[in-house]
Order: C-alpha cells, then sequence, then structure tokens
C-alpha cells in the first residue's frame, strides 16, 4: 500500500470513535426486580468483557449495596458535599464491578448550583470514556428529575412482571416518557414469569398498548423466570449470577446479555459523540 493510501485509510479510522452507551433502567412500580435486574445484566456484560460502572440513582435506597452486601466508602452525596472527585465516589466491588452508590441526603443533582452540575457533567464525561456501558439503576417510577435521564440516555430498559398491575404501570411510565421524547428507544424485560409463554404474553399485551396509544414499539430483551435461587440470593446478598451461575435466571440473563451485544454500535463519527452529556446539559440549562 502506497504511502498515500495508508494516510487516506488512517484519516478515516481517525475520524470514527469509541462511545459508551447510556443505559437507564426503570420501572413503572417497586419490586418487580429492576436494581436486581441492574445488578446481574452488568456482570453478565461484565463475563463478556465488557467494561460496565453501574450508577444507583435511587437515592436514599441502597438497593445496589444491599443486593451485593457491601458497603461504599463514598457516595454521589460525597462528590457533592465533600468536593471529591467523581472518580473517587466510584467504588469496586469484590466482584470486580465498578459502582456509584447513590447515598442518602441527596433530593436531586438537578437542583444543584450552575457550578457543582457544570462540574457532574465534566467529569462525568471523561468517566464515560472508560466504560463501556454505563448503566443507571433509576428509582421506581419517574420524577420530574429521574426524567431528565430518562430522555438523555441512549437507551431505556423497563422491567415488569406479568402481572396486570405491573404492566399497567410500565405502560404508565413509558408514556410519560414518550409525551416528552418521541424518539427513545425502550427494551422491555418481563421480569419473574411462570414460564417462557406467560412472559411472552405478557409482553404482547403491552406491545399492543403502546402501539395502540401511543404509536411505538419496544424490543423484548428477555424474559426472566420464577427462580428460586433469585430469593435465596438476595437473602444472601449476592448477585444470582455469581450465587448460583447454573440457575436458570443466571443461564437466561447471561444468554440475554449477548444477544444484546449481537445489536450494539460502539463507532460512532465524532458528530456523533457524548449525546448523553450533550442532552443532560440542554436540559440542565433549560430548567434553570
Amino acid at each position: 500500500m502506497g504511502n498515500d493510501q495508508a494516510d487516506k485509510l488512517r484519516e478515516r479510522l481517525n475520524a470514527f470513535h469509541t462511545k459508551s452507551k447510556s443505559i437507564a433502567v426503570m420501572s413503572g412500580k417497586g419490586g418487580v426486580g429492576k436494581s436486581n435486574f441492574s445488578l446481574n445484566f452488568s456482570l453478565a456484560l461484565q463475563n463478556v468483557h465488557k467494561k460496565v460502572l453501574l450508577c444507583d440513582l435511587d437515592i436514599g435506597m441502597g438497593n445496589i449495596e444491599i443486593l451485593m452486601g457491601e458497603s461504599s466508602t463514598f457516595t454521589i452525596v460525597d462528590f457533592f458535599e465533600k468536593n471529591l472527585s467523581l472518580k473517587e465516589t466510584i467504588s469496586t466491588s469484590v466482584i470486580g464491578l465498578d459502582y456509584l452508590s447513590g447515598g442518602t441526603g441527596l433530593g436531586t443533582i438537578f437542583r444543584m448550583n450552575d457550578r457543582k452540575f457544570q462540574r457532574f457533567l465534566r467529569e462525568l464525561e471523561q468517566i464515560m470514556k472508560e466504560y463501556d456501558f454505563i448503566i443507571f439503576d433509576m428509582g421506581a417510577g419517574i420524577s420530574e428529575d429521574s426524567l431528565l435521564f430518562l430522555l438523555s440516555v441512549d437507551e431505556i430498559i423497563v422491567i415488569t412482571t406479568p402481572e396486570p398491575t405491573a404492566l399497567t404501570d410500565a405502560y404508565a411510565a413509558i408514556k410519560h416518557v414518550c409525551i416528552n421524547h418521541d424518539s427513545t428507544a425502550f427494551s422491555i424485560v418481563v421480569n419473574r414469569a411462570l414460564n417462557y409463554s406467560t412472559g411472552a404474553a405478557a409482553f404482547s399485551r403491552l406491545q399492543q398498548t403502546m402501539s395502540q396509544f401511543l404509536k411505538r414499539e419496544a424490543s423484548l430483551l428477555g424474559i426472566i423466570p420464577d427462580d428460586s435461587a433469585i430469593l435465596k440470593a438476595v437473602i444472601a446478598q449476592k448477585p444470582f449470577i455469581v450465587y448460583q451461575p447454573s440457575s436458570q435466571a443466571s443461564k437466561v440473563i447471561s444468554k440475554m446479555s449477548k444477544e444484546y451485544l449481537k445489536n450494539q454500535t460502539f463507532i460512532f463519527t465524532e458528530a456523533e459523540q457524548a449525546p448523553f452529556i450533550s442532552k443532560l446539559k440542554s436540559f440542565f440549562v433549560r430548567g434553570r
């Protein structure tokens, strides 16, 4: 290959960059296994050599730490109140997962003053370069502040169960996002399904309702069985994918992560970089 050709090829390759994916995991109501999914899905992605940062934005609940049986030294609250760097507030669990604890005493980061919030965005933008995925475990339901994150991420994963109330609440949460943003990508996980057909029927009902009333489609990310191993792992304060890796639920979420990665693109042009941070900035300015 001549020098001119090699230079041109180098220029074309340098015009593209890897970018982390920002994912929000939400549910319409509490108690459907949202945080448990966030934790185990993060570990499943890590098991196939993806670098993941799990952020607990269910401020005050600390579910991620409880599910792992661990306690972080610092939380996101310390970033704002003790002037620590965002990197200092990130903990690494004994199983090797990087996570940011939500902590308590922080009502919302969006009501911070401009200087603090801009510092948060700058440091988050730098940290995102170190990970393939940033997964935000949101609080149940949608608040005015969590909506800003939901409208900014690349993708939203909605956790529900086959119960009619859970499906109704999931639809209400999806509708709330769609009213404010008509192009958000949704993936659905049906948790605690008695069998695959039960889970598939639940997804079908939710999908039909979305199509009829919102004119929107969602993809089925997976159906997690109502596996006793999950409850045993919660009691033991261990992720079920670690506690019983051969359980049906563990096999399903491992397969789910691999199928999910098949449809992911990690190479983007310069113009497509960091839309998550850009959106957060614009929402913050708009809300001032």
